[in-house]
């Protein structure tokens, strides 16, 4: 029997086949040697990530060739599916192994777009009624890979899978080819000189971001005034207390005062009513999905999700890690397990020591909450110190996050003393708090200086030992009014957004201890969400500044289009992936939801219409993205306006023959705007270093423009 295992990309094939011994290796495939798991040998083959994709608009039917409001809706009675052009000499090998096995391995990535790629090639293929078995592993470790190759799985699942991932292609395909003719063409009536991209995510998202700019915009800061109160012991130790009363104006304070025979700057003798003490614990956060390391490291270090999800990739594909695109913060058994044998391995490589408690705890090993995936946690594999050197920064915080994390599954709570005085003023209570630290615990994994404990924990509070009293002793008392002010929402940080996606704007308090429920209905998964931001950035919706996240004003202009449609509701999104969760489950059929989708584009053709239209606020933002994007004339036809089309520049008298256009990357370097703006003011640029050419070798040169292009003009010698 002839067995064909098919990877998702190359790197993953190479990494099948260190786990045995190989017979040849082809620019195509690596024939694997005879062994105990492939008697008869094996070859793996493998995608460039997607080989197959649903064709274009006017690959299904030509009317749909060009932008037309009339010839929509786009809905194809079936959707074709096409070999991306570059991909076909791999697709054509792949297809000549697959017609020539016995049996297929699945051998893709573990989700659901590693089930979808594995089936569309087949189907592509013209493959049926051959054997079909899943490989499903977490860790790309020679051992788990043999472990996987021997426990294969049937395709029941795998199937399913590829039904979710599959429809939820074809509805990012309908939302997109729909929308975006359709915004970008009503919008153009009305002045905007731009190409909108429409997307099933990415345009809930930003009207997210923009909603909350809006709702710090308009915020209208209010003033309120609370009673304080200076306490002084018969010790003549001083602490403060204040007041749970909380008012509105002055006058309210006042009349509260004189109600209770009090006033301000006197002094007045209060009685300690109580003196309660409790000993809390605060057990270590549960172990990193990626949504939530994406959220830490961004904290940390500022890092952007995409950074964040391509150096797990790095790490899983170096066998540090187990698989990174998770939603699941438990363990196994089984990882639990392999943790305890290397706990002092780990300790050491963090320079860490403490006894660790290898008892088994739900709040981290729990076998009936991992479903596909498990927890992010270091493999078996522990790196020495040169390893762990030899790793890029990123890789390395990244790394040691993850590993402080898991050790502090084995670590102690974290116990703090927490006083509570309560001193009554003419029956009018004070209360004054402190909060000792008895144990730092697994926070001594952490924090490692005074400005990171800063950083992490900014309660006043802490380490606050208040004075010794006791219940009815007298003190004097001087009150006081404090004014204070509500402060408006923060904007967000570019960490938040993964938040805001997975609960779909539903507030969550940031509090290190927070659970996001698993039934909350979210926009994207662990795997795309951080796609899902890049795109919206690329596209130039939004922009990010010292990781502060603002709308820009062609992401105005799109907010201001889809207000108050279907397309701009979070919740209708959020609701969508749920039905995909649906249809993986088998509980929901594919066609069911593509019905459902269809159904949506023709009323988000209705409201596009109507919101348009009759918007305007849409017409002053449309001006201001005009205004934003006019880089001054083209320097090539003299006629034209430069306008900013995010990855490049170009004139806007295209369709009357000027094809002029700049790009922000030329021979491998970034243009700045300084040189962009000497382009097309000045037609030339100061020496520029840096250029790569396609030899890969650098060098230095001028810009000009000349014959209607960008050209080099190189120093004299």
């Amino acid at each position: 029997m002839k067995t064909l295992i098919v990877a998702e990309k190359p790197n993953q094939a190479k990494l099948y086949a260190e786990a045995y011994e190989v017979a040849k290796r082809e620019q195509t495939h690596i024939e694997l040697k005879p062994c105990g798991t492939f008697p008869q040998g094996a070859i793996i083959t493998w995608g460039i990530g997607h080989l197959v994709e649903i064709a274009l608009p006017g690959e299904h039917d030509e009317k749909w060739a060009k932008w037309n409001l009339e010839t929509l809706p786009v809905i194809p009675s079936q959707y074709k599916l096409k070999v991306a052009e570059s991909k076909k000499m791999q697709f054509n090998a792949v297809k000549k192994l697959l017609q020539d096995a016995d049996v297929i391995i699945n051998a893709c990535d573990i989700d659901r777009e590693g089930s979808n790629i594995f089936y569309l090639i087949l189907k592509v293929a013209g493959i049926k009624n051959k054997q079909i078995k899943r490989l499903w592993i977490n860790s790309l470790e020679v051992d788990e890979i043999r472990k996987g190759f021997n426990q294969l799985q049937d395709n029941k699942k795998d199937v399913l899978m590829h039904d979710e991932a599959h429809a939820r292609q074809i509805a990012d395909w309908l939302v997109g080819m729909n929308g975006s003719p359709l915004y970008t063409l009503l919008l153009q009536k009305k002045g905007l000189n731009e190409v909108l991209s429409i997307g099933r995510c990415q345009s809930p998202l930003v009207k997210m971001i923009y909603d909350r700019e809006q709702e710090i915009k308009h915020f209208i800061s209010k003033p309120f005034y609370e009673l304080t109160a200076k306490l002084t012991t018969s010790s003549q130790n001083v602490c403060f207390g204040k007041a749970k009363v909380k008012y509105d104006t002055p006058q309210q304070l006042e009349a509260f005062l004189l109600e209770n025979g009090l006033s301000i700057d006197r002094e007045f003798t209060g009685t300690v009513a109580n003196v309660e003490k409790k000993e809390k614990r605060e057990k270590s956060p549960k172990l990193h999905s990626l949504s939530t390391l994406q959220a830490v490291s961004n904290k940390k270090w500022k890092y952007s999700p995409k950074t964040v999800l391509d150096t797990m990739q790095s790490l899983y594909e170096s066998k540090l890690v187990t698989y990174p695109r998770t939603d699941c913060n438990f363990i196994t058994d089984s990882e639990f397990s392999y943790l305890t044998d290397n706990v002092v391995q780990l300790q050491v490589l963090m320079n860490e020591s403490f006894t660790a408690d290898t008892t088994v705890k739900k709040r981290y090993v729990d076998n009936s909450k991992v479903q596909e995936h498990f927890a992010i946690v270091p493999t078996k594999t522990v790196p020495d110190a040169t390893k762990l050197a030899s790793l890029s920064e990123v890789e390395r915080n990244i790394y040691e996050e993850i590993v402080r994390t898991t050790l502090a599954m084995f670590h102690e709570d974290y116990v703090y003393e927490e006083t509570t005085i309560t001193t009554k003023v003419n029956e009018v209570e004070f209360f004054t708090t402190g909060k000792v630290e008895r144990n730092k615990g697994w926070k001594d994994l952490f924090i490692k200086n005074a400005e990171e404990e800063a950083a992490v924990d900014d309660e006043s509070d802490v380490n606050n030992i208040l004075p010794a009293v006791s219940n009815g002793e007298n003190v004097v008392s001087i009150l006081n009014s404090k004014e204070g002010h509500t402060k408006p929402p923060k904007p967000f940080t570019e960490g938040q957004l993964i938040n805001l996606m997975k609960t779909a704007g539903k507030t969550i308090e940031d509090k290190a201890d927070s659970e996001i429920l698993r039934e909350v209905e979210g926009i994207g998964t662990e795997a795309t969400r951080s796609g899902i931001i890049e795109a919206v950035k690329q596209r130039g919706y939004i922009t990010v500044t010292k990781n502060i996240v603002s709308v820009t004003p062609k992401g105005e202009v799109l907010c201001k289009a889809i207000e108050n449609t279907l397309l701009g509701s979070a919740a209708l999104t959020a609701k969508w992936e749920s039905k995909l969760k649906l249809i993986g489950q088998g509980d929901l059929s594919l066609t069911t939801f593509i019905s459902d989708i269809q159904i949506f584009i023709n009323e988000m053709i209705k409201e596009a219409n109507t919101n348009i239209t009759n918007n305007m606020t849409l017409d002053r933002a449309i001006t201001s993205v005009q205004s934003a994007n006019d880089m001054g004339t083209c320097p090539a036809c003299g006629k034209g306006k430069m306008i900013d089309r995010g990855s490049f520049i170009a004139c806007d008298q295209y369709k009357e023959g000027c094809k002029f256009s700049i790009s922000r990357t030329i021979a491998k370097k970034k243009i700045m705007d300084k040189a962009i703006n000497d382009l097309i003011k000045k037609k030339k640029t100061g020496l520029m270093k840096g250029f790569t050419n396609t030899k890969n070798t650098k060098f230095d040169a001028m810009l000009v423009v000349k014959e209607g292009k960008v050209q080099f003009e190189f120093a004299k010698k």
